[in-house]
């Protein structure tokens, strides 16, 4: 928090006397005050040439007020002003987008502890998993294997029953028909031993009665004609409609029934090539036992063979023989299709509803006491999920309008703590835009990441925090922590005890971050941001869930989750301890802010900036060194960042590089007389030229903006005397040049030191230059001299904007005092050595 400066009176122009204390004023309101901008500690970066020669006026002690802004002054700062909360609700519209603010919360997480138990707040229905996994299975089962019918197969059987006729009518005895052909009708013998007589006797006098009935004689006369072949070419005509009928219906042999591992019993259903299955619903239906595809039981016992052997005369008359030959002739013309059953048992599993238990309000889902396990939080997703959906337009506009409301007065509250503690958050739009995307980024990462089995929400709001540690101070991080870490408990779990372990969490991670020398410290933090989630975790859950009251039973399974908890969370904090110490440099960049790793890189006298300083300008890098040394302790007295201040005095002066003779430390004796041969003006312009040099140089060469805040900065507004009055007396001695003595052509173009640190390098620069002047540098006159260039830049008003109270100023002169006797003390005169 910004400290209001107080200012002390000028003697010789009126008002309070000398060394009295007036009232605290902002540097805005402050009568005749130069440069002053009224904007606190802020860094007025867009200050312009026409508002430095305006700041380089003189006071004025008439008390007057400063003059009323123009029309169009008031118009761009009213449209930047309108531009900075358009941002802001900007920012609350993407919160309430990222926490679904139209949503109900879902606001219980496995592991939680229900104390009370929880009720279902609407009716819903849950799917009954085991109940509709049972009826799918049985639906599957359920369908026939699917066989296709290949009525070709059979193609050829005709022309291989006439050869075979053929054989048997032209073979006169039993004993001349081939082997083939006696099997394929079933004339062979197959019994050996004493009964193989009797059954070749058997079959001689099937073969005598066969050829008989074939070529239609009588018995006794069958073996002294031959065969008529009009009659076996009328028999081969009346086998082919058979053979056409069971090609249609579709054949299994047993051989193809032992193949598909199919028994009699097995329904099938048997499809032509390219027909679909019927839907699952019909397959029952279009399914039949398999053994009603055998030839043996459509010869039998089917009826669809009558009309074909109605309509074959001569067959009938040989159809035992003629069935034998079918049954050992014709093929299996039905093959199965695996991929058309899987495709059915699929349809057959979409077809069966899933299985559903109602729910009714009021009934409870988790009993009291219990531990929310995984069955328990798909049901209460199941009842959020009925919540959600039952929610209406209205409702959902109405829920999102109230989150933008906390929303807005959240931000309000955050808005006029960076309005009054730090403002450069509101001057520039871009630090603006950066801080309120980042904590839009924490809040929709930490809302994902918060839904189990992950529970991280602790990283991104950690990773936040530390962030504004780092590029802020640790007030506004610690109250961005708290605001980021609410919205993302209430828009979660809304619970109170979780609010506060993750606050507790986010704070532990604030506190040590006020310096970052290295990143084991960030590290450090990580560890010790977990080792307090973990303690307000466990302390938190064991009072929630009271594990430990007498006649409890299953103390440990209820405070086990809590520990559980808490080592998770604990866990992520180490996460995101790490993770911010690997983006430091991306943080540095981002925000514009330089950490002291950062800032120990720099000082290092090998980066080649500095080298080039030591080679060209000798005497200003000695001039740099000193002062670092001198304005590091000063900054250490008054809690400023004294390894800032001594980097950036490193760099302060690098653009006299550019010009190193026209400076007096780093002028040899012919270099002496450089200025007397230009006007006045052009030697300032060339003494003041180095600020900008510097600038240039330092963006050249990679340098953050707070290094080159510093390297604009160290002179403020403040007068180059020497050519000032050089040109007075030019002006007073030659006519015509009165104009070239104006004031406000010898001032620095500014702007004034916005920090302390910028303003305490101000001081030890000027008075680390104006000792060397001293013949006889005594502790007194080093005194003197620190005290009236104080006062000079005191009255001149250079601190207005520096946020430096008089206390400070004061212990920072007595610092640099103490600092200059030190370098120029004086040593015993040693006498001269004897031989």
């Amino acid at each position: 928090m910004n400290v209001p400066f107080l200012t002390r009176s000028k003697p010789s122009r009126g008002g309070a006397p000398a060394g009295r204390l007036l009232t605290a004023k902002p540097p805005s309101a402050r009568p005749g005050t130069r440069g002053g901008s009224g904007a606190g500690g802020s860094k007025s970066s867009g200050r312009s040439r026409s508002s430095s020669s305006k700041s380089r006026g003189g006071r004025s002690g008439s008390g007057k007020s400063p003059p009323a802004e123009t029309w169009r002054d008031a118009l761009l700062t009213r449209r930047g002003a309108a531009a900075r909360l358009l941002m802001a609700a900007a920012a609350c519209a993407a919160l309430v987008v990222a926490v679904q603010g139209w949503e109900p919360t879902r606001q219980t997480r496995l592991g939680d502890f229900a104390g009370d138990g929880i009720a279902a707040r609407v009716p819903f229905e849950v799917e009954d998993s085991i109940q509709t996994e049972s009826r799918r299975a049985t639906a599957r089962a359920a369908v026939p294997p699917i066989f296709r019918n290949d009525p070709s197969k059979l193609a050829g059987l005709d022309a291989l029953f006439s050869r075979q006729l053929k054989t048997l009518a032209s073979s006169e005895s039993w004993d001349q028909v081939p082997a083939p052909a006696r099997a394929a009708f079933g004339l062979a013998v197959s019994e050996a031993g004493e009964n193989r007589e009797a059954a070749e006797t058997a079959a001689r006098n099937q073969f005598g009665t066969f050829r008989s009935v074939l070529l239609g004689l009588p018995v006794e006369s069958a073996d002294d004609r031959p065969a008529a072949p009009e009659r076996l070419e009328v028999l081969t005509r009346e086998l082919r409609p058979l053979l056409q009928a069971l090609g249609q219906i579709g054949t299994l042999n047993e051989e193809a029934l032992r193949a598909n591992d199919l028994a009699d019993d097995t329904f099938i259903l048997a499809l032509d090539p390219g027909e679909r299955a019927p839907p699952p619903e019909t397959l029952s239906e279009a399914a039949v036992p398999a053994q009603q595809h055998t030839i043996d039981w459509l010869l039998t016992q089917s009826e669809s063979l009558d009309v074909a052997w109605n309509a074959a005369p001569g067959l009938s008359a040989l159809r035992a023989p003629v069935e034998r030959w079918l049954i050992r002739s014709v093929p299996a013309s039905l093959t199965a299709d695996p991929a058309a059953t899987e495709e059915a048992k699929l349809a057959a599993e979409r077809a069966v509803p899933p299985a559903v238990t109602l729910f009714v309000r009021g009934q409870i889902l988790v009993p009291p006491g219990e531990v929310i396990d995984g069955d328990a939080a798909n049901l209460l997703a199941e009842e959020h999920a009925a919540l959600v959906e039952l929610a209406g337009l209205e409702a959902r506009l109405t829920r999102a309008a109230v989150v933008a409301g906390v929303l807005a007065v959240i931000a309000g509250l955050i808005g006029a703590f960076i309005q009054r503690n730090e403002p450069r958050l509101i001057v520039d739009p871009g630090r603006l835009a950066s801080y309120l995307a980042l904590i839009v980024a924490a809040v929709a990462l930490g809302r994902w990441l918060s839904f189990d089995p992950w529970r991280a929400e602790a990283v991104p709001v950690l990773a936040c925090a530390m962030t504004f540690a780092v590029a802020y101070n640790q007030w506004l991080a610690g109250l961005t922590g708290l605001a980021v870490s609410a919205i993302v408990v209430f828009s979660t779990t809304a619970d109170l005890g979780h609010l506060l372990v993750l606050s507790s969490a986010a704070a532990a991670a604030v506190l040590p971050l006020s310096r970052v020398p290295s990143r084991s410290t960030v590290i450090g933090v990580g560890f010790f941001a977990a080792g307090v989630y973990l303690t307000v975790s466990v302390c938190v859950g064991l009072i929630e869930r009271q594990p430990f009251v007498a006649d409890l039973p299953d103390s440990w399974a209820v405070a086990h989750p809590a520990l559980m908890n808490g080592l998770r969370g604990a866990g992520w904090c180490l996460l995101a301890g790490y993770f911010v110490a690997g983006s430091l440099p991306f943080i540095e960049r981002s925000f514009g802010v330089v950490t002291d790793i950062s800032l120990l890189e720099m000082s290092d006298v090998s980066h080649p900036l500095l080298q080039d300083l030591v080679r060209r300008a000798p005497g200003t890098y000695n001039h740099s060194i000193a002062m670092a040394t001198i304005g590091e302790t000063a900054a250490d007295a008054i809690g400023a960042n004294g390894l800032l201040l001594r980097v950036a005095a490193y760099y302060h002066d690098v653009g006299k590089m550019l010009k190193p003779h026209y400076f007096i430390e780093n002028q040899t004796a012919e270099d002496r007389g450089r200025h007397d041969e230009l006007a006045p003006a052009m030697s300032t312009l060339i003494i003041i030229g180095h600020v900008r040099d510097g600038v240039d140089l330092a963006r050249q060469h990679g340098l953050p903006q707070r290094i080159i805040d510093f390297i604009e900065q160290h002179h403020g507004t403040t007068l180059v005397k020497y050519f000032y009055h050089e040109a007075g007396k030019r002006a007073e001695s030659e006519p015509g040049h009165e104009g070239d003595a104006e004031e406000s052509a010898f001032r620095y173009p500014g702007p004034k030191p916005q920090t302390r640190e910028a303003g305490v390098m101000m001081l030890a620069d000027a008075v680390e230059s104006a000792t060397r002047s001293l013949s006889e540098p005594t502790p007194g006159r080093i005194e003197n001299l620190v005290k009236s260039i104080t006062m000079d830049r005191l009255l001149d008003g250079q601190f207005d904007e520096s946020s430096l109270t008089l206390r400070e100023i004061r212990i920072v002169e007595e610092s640099l005092v103490k600092s200059l006797i030190g370098m120029h003390h004086g040593r015993i005169k040693y006498p001269d050595q004897k031989d």
